[in-house]
């Protein structure tokens, strides 16, 4: 659905004129040429494909813990399957309500008429949350289940990846590259924050942990999937210097990877604070003040 779209913003954002451009036109401009509508584009498509990314990630590990040839393997990857599952599940649902949500942005007035179908999109993004046990479930199971129960040693081996990730981007000599290791790693040290908050409270205060139990599943999910397209940007670095592929392609990747970094990204530092620091104002009121 946050696929669908996104192909059909951009289409239109091709194709409608509007206003003229911010550094000067004699007349009024596809609206792909504003500022704002190139960042909304980008970030539906930034989403889209870390999500899609992670997803496939999932898939992959499920796949080794079914199908690798030795028990230790096979393990290994189940653990790490069975971590990322409410994240894909939580994370990607909730992405595609602010897809498609920009989606009817990008149409305008437009993306309420029904014969655009942006907002039909939005509609049938809308219940995704709720099918897939709702995103607070999701998120509860992240951290009762999937972090706490094993002293958050799975979530610190997938972190572990991600800092070799940044060395990897340190190591390319891109300025591209190096501004994505820096929003990684930053972004990295705030999941591992909250990981040791879940590991260390929840058996100490049940309410504040699981208070924060839904920035902490998209904490999770940013940052992850920031990982993902940190990886694409590192294969695609390395394809465009050695002459392979669609150079086109493999630019407009690092180009979606370092938006991801910077727009994207760069959310984990109050998604941390949400997590560890929110539950005050979550649980201050009583009942009978609602």
């Amino acid at each position: 659905m946050a696929e669908r779209a996104y192909q059909q913003a951009v289409a239109y954002a091709r194709e409608r004129l509007q206003s003229r451009d911010v550094a000067g036109s004699s007349g009024a401009v596809p609206i792909i040429r504003h500022p704002d509508v190139r960042r909304m584009l980008m970030t539906m498509r930034a989403h889209i494909e870390a999500a899609r990314a992670l997803a496939y990630v999932a898939a992959a590990a499920s796949d080794a813990g079914h199908h690798a040839a030795d028990e230790a393997t096979r393990r290994e990857n189940m653990a790490i399957y069975e971590f990322l599952v409410p994240i894909v599940k939580g994370w990607s649902t909730e992405m595609s309500l602010e897809v498609t949500s920009l989606g009817v942005q990008v149409h305008g007035g437009m993306g309420f008429i029904e014969e655009t179908g942006a907002a039909q999109h939005y509609r049938d993004a809308r219940i995704l949350t709720i099918y897939e046990g709702t995103t607070a479930i999701q998120a509860n199971d992240l951290i009762g289940r999937k972090t706490a129960r094993n002293g958050g040693a799975v979530a610190r081996a997938l972190l572990a990846r991600v800092r070799g990730t940044e060395e990897l981007l340190a190591q390319a000599g891109s300025a591209d590259l190096d501004a994505i290791a820096a929003r990684l790693s930053a972004g990295r040290a705030a999941l591992e924050d909250a990981v040791q908050f879940v590991v260390e409270t929840l058996g100490k205060d049940v309410r504040a942990t699981f208070a924060g139990s839904v920035p902490y599943l998209k904490l999770a999910g940013v940052v992850l999937s920031g990982w993902q397209m940190a990886r694409a940007a590192l294969a695609a670095d390395r394809m465009l210097k050695a002459g392979d592929g669609d150079a086109q392609f493999l630019q407009a990747k690092i180009a979606t990877a370092r938006f991801h970094a910077d727009h994207l990204l760069t959310q984990a530092g109050a998604l941390r604070s949400a997590a560890i620091e929110g539950a005050a104002g979550v649980l201050a009121m009583p009942e009978a003040a609602f």
